[in-house]
């Protein structure tokens, strides 16, 4: 219980031993001293509150907003003194706000929770006391013997022990953990394959060592110690022998497996990342105006109490003849009165912060947020993907980027691999008609016909059919996947090729074409057909690719028992290990192959002797079975094994650009936005590719900072650059940066190199690794000039870079739904991300810019009376309007209008905004809420409201009898007729501010103010039971009955909106931006296109009346005479 209490607390301790030792099924040694390992359960949690601490939890995490606690503080103060306004006042808003968003984060966990109790109680079997027993999910310990069926999702963390199949191997696809849909083949070590029923699973001795949870979903350490007569046998474990959770089986009847890792500890579990939170540049500003308004309102109270005092100070005014003070008062500390009096005027004044600002805000972005998967724009129909939105707090950013990052493949290319060229033997060879024909040769030449391929063009073309690591499906009638060796006599069309890299399933595919069929491989067998002959070679080792060697290779035993490696990697990463083969040839053609922006690989191989593979299989055998540093002692034998190679030769590999590319790239540029390409492909292939793609202009003048070998060079390559920036005349600059040259740029030349990347137009980094992606994306944002940051690609390689930047978008590709997981916002293609930045950014911007600028005026307009009242009553601290009125200004009378409008507001027409991206540049750099603009609307906000006030006094002041019967206006009338006047001001504000009208503006605004009429008309017209004052009643009926308010209300309204409107034309006609200017063609278009079809309407009017006017026509021929 008590370790219960711990662990929800948060403050279970982490496991001591960096091991963990898990007993199969449960067999715990007999000896006394052991110590069994505590484990989680198999429980998932994704929820965040439980019933006990809903409540406290919840309400800490709102009254975080300093708007909330604000406004507790002022509830807390109303109750504890003697305050002008009723506690209900901020009390009700408060609670409203809280309520609201408490209902909404309720409801969320509740699903949590309804989605956790269904994975929870999922029924599955376990191996239990020699026989195979149903539970639910939750039930299932570390140690406990798993029974997975086909196409049954993992329950937890496994090691695999046997399956039905021979060989122990099974498949399985990781969609829902990585978005990878290939199949992928997992293995059980030779000990155990055997235990495919539940009685030999029962004489199992075995124990399993592994590491502790890890969230790195590619990564697991272990070994199995399996007893079999007496005598320990120890095999190592690695991410091959696992089956995470979340994971399906595929194309196997069934598998047992010993569960390691159980509910939060699962991999999976530990993937459910929070993300650090961003905040948009709208948020920022509106947090700097809220302070500014505090600043305000203390000023107003300060103020206020100071001149009381002032006021005071005569003994008239003190303690009038109507108001004696009793003994208590006249005794009482004059600073705690002092206080207290500053307090009921904070209190009095404290609406000019508004509290359903925060609400409101949220309410347009939550609902905002569904045009974006609604806009069938950015829907692929090829795919069948619309845009995803996977969080509403930084729409309006969209509208804000100034620098876009972006990768290469799959982003902006198809990352579709096509076989294009190779180079065997220093000769360059292409594909024609599924032929490997040297270069200038052609397949139908009479004269020369194509020669038999020699020994290295085999080699070559054997190397790539063998070093991957390609699964393979068969359509069958049948259920399943059929046997690979079933086909090897009669080769079957169904056959389809699964890999994890597009360039791996290219290459193959194209082997198959030249006659060098993958059959498949069946446990430690791999076979091929070489030109329809079979050739089985045993698979003894495969040497995995990773992102620092940049290569991956296999150890095979060929059919004569010759013991050869294979290897294929980046040219960086092999040709530095060759000792023989065509060098330097080949290096000339991968340049080539990179020039025309093909993906190049070279291909190399080494020849064991016994002695050479023997101390080979030793080193790799102990690195692998080691628990500790198993991936640095990998890493070193497999240095030790992929030296003195030799090379074989390259193939080129074509990406094909995505559709429309050029012009997005093009339309960002035009927005003022610049675009830089970061990728790890080598530098040749990268500048053809951006070339390509317009990223770089054939009239640029491209700079070049690679090969850079030390810090002195490169800050000496740097100034170079910067002086030739000065110095060139051209218009535009490109830059291409290499990683090793980054590192070197990024150590100690920061100021320097960003000099000159911002004097460039575009800039291209190539040879990167995910970390520096990141690394540059946060040199920028972290710049003096703070821009603000998008980052958009599609593999788990660009998470780094989009969660740094201000804003990450993921591509929906082929290279896995890591980037998605991980993105802000998710886009099927590339060319989608101009209409979400131009359009969507554009509106989302100016709406909630408007929003929060017109909920600041509102709320000046609103109190700033209440203030110059306190003037006219000795400082009294009288309300001037209503305690209701006080309430319900900005929960009902205010509130729509504006929500309607940051929903549907558009300046422009979206075409016009996708085809003049120019328009973007008139809302960069926060431009609508910059400190001129939030000064305007304040200013404004105050004029208004001396309008209001001033206006209805100057009305009142001499003659308050302004009814027919000579009945006196009093203060709750006066009150009345502010507030009447500035409902109505402040909503027709919004109506100008309109540019896109729909039926909802119309309903909203003009339903608004007909709401507010007869809300008052049924408040003031009853007496209400549970109010203790009646001062409301019959006050606005009284008023509406007067001539002179009515009046009055129309020429205050007209002498507030007025000047808007003037300056509005004025600045629409001498200074319009380029918006502005938009609009005017725009309803110029649409006057003139309504005009022709009036014109052509009313001519069809005219033809038809001439008709019905003139005589029938002729009969017969006498209709077709000549004159």
């Amino acid at each position: 219980m008590l370790r219960w209490i711990r662990q929800q607390l948060g403050f279970d301790p982490p496991h001591q031993s960096d091991t963990r030792t898990v007993y199969i099924a449960n067999r715990f040694p007999q000896h006394g001293h052991y110590v069994p390992q505590r484990f989680a359960d198999n429980r998932i949690i994704s929820s965040k509150y439980t019933v006990w601490n809903f409540v406290p939890k919840n309400l800490f995490e709102q009254f975080r907003r300093i708007a909330n606690f604000y406004f507790l503080i002022i509830f807390l103060v109303q109750l504890m003194i003697d305050t002008p306004t009723s506690p209900v006042t901020s009390g009700l808003p408060l609670f409203f706000v809280i309520t609201v968003t408490a209902i909404k984060q309720g409801y969320e966990d509740w699903l949590r929770h309804k989605a956790d109790n269904e994975v929870n109680g999922a029924p599955v079997f376990v191996v239990r006391s020699g026989s195979l027993v149903q539970t639910r999910s939750k039930n299932i310990r570390v140690g406990d013997i798993v029974r997975v069926a086909k196409d049954e999702t993992f329950p937890v963390d496994l090691v695999l022990l046997s399956s039905d199949r021979a060989e122990g191997t099974c498949h399985i696809t990781t969609t829902s953990l990585d978005g990878e849909t290939n199949l992928k083949t997992h293995y059980s070590v030779p000990e155990t394959l055997v235990s495919q029923s539940v009685s030999r699973l029962e004489a199992l001795h075995a124990v399993l060592e592994c590491q502790q949870p890890d969230a790195d979903l590619y990564r697991f350490v272990g070994r199995i110690t399996v007893t079999q007569q007496g005598e320990e046998i120890v095999r190592p474990l690695g991410p091959e022998n696992l089956l995470l959770r979340g994971a399906r089986l595929k194309n196997t009847k069934e598998i047992f497996g010993v569960a390691v890792y159980t509910g939060m500890e699962s991999k999976m579990a530990l993937n459910y990342k929070c993300k650090s939170q961003k905040r948009s540049a709208v948020e920022k500003s509106m947090n700097t105006f809220l302070l500014i308004y505090l600043g305000i309102l203390l000023f107003e109270a300060i103020l206020s109490t100071i001149l009381k005092y002032a006021w005071q100070a005569e003994n008239k005014w003190d303690e009038p003849f109507y108001n004696q003070k009793t003994e208590q008062e006249r005794n009482s500390s004059q600073i705690l009165k002092f206080i207290s009096d500053f307090l009921a005027f904070l209190v009095l004044y404290n609406f000019i912060i508004p509290i359903s600002l925060y609400v409101t805000v949220e309410m347009q972005k939550f609902l905002g947020s569904f045009f974006i998967g609604w806009d069938l724009d950015l829907y692929h129909e090829e795919s069948d993907q619309m845009a995803q939105v996977n969080t509403s707090d930084l729409n309006e950013e969209l509208g804000q980027v100034e620098y876009v990052f972006t990768d290469k493949t799959g982003t902006l290319t198809e990352n579709e691999m096509l076989f294009r060229e190779c180079s065997i033997n220093g000769i360059k060879y292409q594909e024609i008609n599924g032929k490997l024909i040297p270069e200038g040769m052609t397949d139908d030449s009479p004269d020369r016909s194509v020669p038999p391929l020699s020994r290295e063009e085999l080699l070559f073309l054997k190397a790539v059919s063998l070093c991957h690591t390609v699964q393979i499906s068969y359509e069958q009638p049948g259920d399943g996947l059929g046997d690979p060796f079933s086909h090897a006599n009669g080769f079957s069309s169904q056959m389809e090729y699964y890999a994890s890299s597009p360039d791996e399933k290219a290459l193959v595919e194209a082997m198959k074409r030249m006659g060098v069929i993958f059959i498949g491989s069946h446990g430690e067998t791999m076979e091929i057909k070489t030109f329809g002959k079979p050739e089985k070679f045993k698979l003894l080792h495969v040497l995995e690719f990773d992102a620092n060697r940049r290569r991956m290779s296999v150890i095979l035993q060929t059919p004569t028992g010759e013991k050869v490696l294979f290897t294929k990697g980046a040219e960086s990463a092999i040709l530095p290990f060759t000792t023989s083969g065509e060098i330097n040839k080949t290096r000339v053609h991968v340049d080539e192959f990179a020039l025309k922006g093909l993906r190049t690989l070279v291909v190399a191989c080494r020849h064991f002797s016994v002695e050479e593979y023997e101390e080979v299989d030793q080193r790799l055998h102990k690195a692998r079975t080691a628990l500790q540093q198993r991936e640095e002692r990998l890493a070193e034998v497999f240095s030790f094994i992929e030296k003195d190679l030799e090379l074989l030769g390259a193939t080129g590999v074509e990406d094909k650009l995505q559709e429309k590319v050029q012009e997005t790239i093009e339309a960002l540029r035009l927005a003022g936005i610049k675009v830089w390409v970061l990728t790890g492909d080598k530098h040749e292939t990268a500048v053809s590719v951006s070339l390509s793609c317009g990223h770089f202009h054939r009239t640029m003048n491209i700079l070049e900072l690679v090969q850079q070998k030390s810090d002195n060079e490169c800050a000496e390559q740097l100034r170079q650059l910067a002086r030739r920036i000065k110095e060139d005349h051209v218009i535009q600059h490109g830059l291409v940066v290499d990683g090793a040259s980054l590192s070197l740029a990024l150590r100690g030349h920061e100021k320097l190199f960003m000099e000159v990347c911002k004097n460039c137009s575009a800039v291209l980094c190539c040879r990167m690794a995910p970390l520096q992606k990141a690394k540059v994306v946060r040199l920028l944002k972290t710049s003096p000039e703070k821009p603000i940051t998008l980052a958009i690609g599609d593999g788990a390689n660009d998470v780094s870079m989009i969660q740094e930047a201000h804003v990450g978008i993921g591509i929906m590709g082929k290279e896995g739904r890591q980037a998605v997981q991980n993105s802000d916002y998710a886009i099927a293609r590339f060319k989608f991300l101009s209409k979400l930045l131009l359009v969507h950014g554009h509106f989302y911007y100016i709406r909630i810019a408007t929003l929060v600028q017109y909920f600041f005026y509102k709320n000046v307009c609103f109190i700033t009376p209440q203030f110059l009242y306190q003037f006219f009553c000795l400082f009294s601290q009288q309300t001037l309007y209503d305690s209701v009125y006080l309430t319900l200004y900005n929960i009902c009378f205010t509130s729509l209008p504006i929500l309607v409008y940051s929903l549907f507001e558009q300046l422009v027409h979206p075409h016009v905004l996708q085809s003049k991206p120019v328009l973007y540049r008139d809302i960069s750099k926060n431009s609508l809420l910059s400190f001129k603009t939030f000064l305007y609307w304040t200013l404004l906000g105050f004029c208004h409201a001396f309008v209001f006030f001033f206006g209805s006094y100057i009305l009142m002041g001499e003659d308050t009898s302004l009814n027919g019967n000579g009945q006196m206006f009093g203060n709750w009338t006066f009150g009345t007729l502010v507030f009447t006047v500035m409902v109505i001001t402040v909503t027709l504000k919004l109506a100008l501010e309109t540019h896109f009208w729909t039926w909802m503006n119309h309903f909203v605004t003009w339903g608004s103010i007909a709401f507010y009429f007869v809300f008052s008309l049924f408040y003031g017209g009853i007496i209400w039971p549970f109010l203790h004052t009646q001062d409301m009643y019959f006050v606005f009926v009284q008023l509406l009955s007067s001539g002179s308010a009515w009046f009055a209300i129309i020429i205050i309204i007209i002498t507030c909106l007025f000047p808007d409107i003037i300056k509005k034309v004025f600045y629409r006609h001498l200074q319009p931006t380029s918006t502005q200017k938009s609009q005017m063609e725009e309803d110029k278009s649409s006057v003139s296109s309504e005009y022709d079809s009036a014109e052509s309407w009313s001519r069809g009017e005219d033809n038809w009346q001439l008709l019905a006017a003139s005589p029938p026509p002729a009969q017969g021929p006498a209709l077709f005479s000549p004159r």
